[in-house]
């Protein structure tokens, strides 16, 4: 009988993500999206751009009290993006 080393679809697109240096930004784009769905749509309202740049996660906040809050809560927001986006990415949310 033959041996074969049988991989599932997942592991063998991951492996082609991870060779060509596709996999962080993946995860990066995911971690941007995700922002929406940990602040809720009421907060997203007031967002605008968002990039990622050195393990900081920039956010353009238009109203002054909102970021206050959002300041506020950085640590925890940190850690549901990370854990949403499946990997830690970032290390500091920077609003402005």
């Amino acid at each position: 009988m033959f041996r074969r080393n049988v991989q599932s679809l997942d592991e063998i697109l991951m492996k082609l993500l991870r060779d060509e240096g596709l996999e962080t930004p993946l995860q990066q784009k995911r971690l941007i999206d995700s922002w929406e769905i940990i602040v809720g749509p009421l907060v997203a309202r007031y967002t605008g751009e968002k990039y990622i740049k050195n393990q900081t996660l920039c956010v353009k906040i238009n109203n002054p009290a909102l970021r206050q809050d959002l300041t506020m809560m950085r640590s925890k927001l940190i850690k549901q993006l990370n854990t949403q986006a499946g990997a830690w990415l970032i290390s500091e949310i920077r609003l402005y």
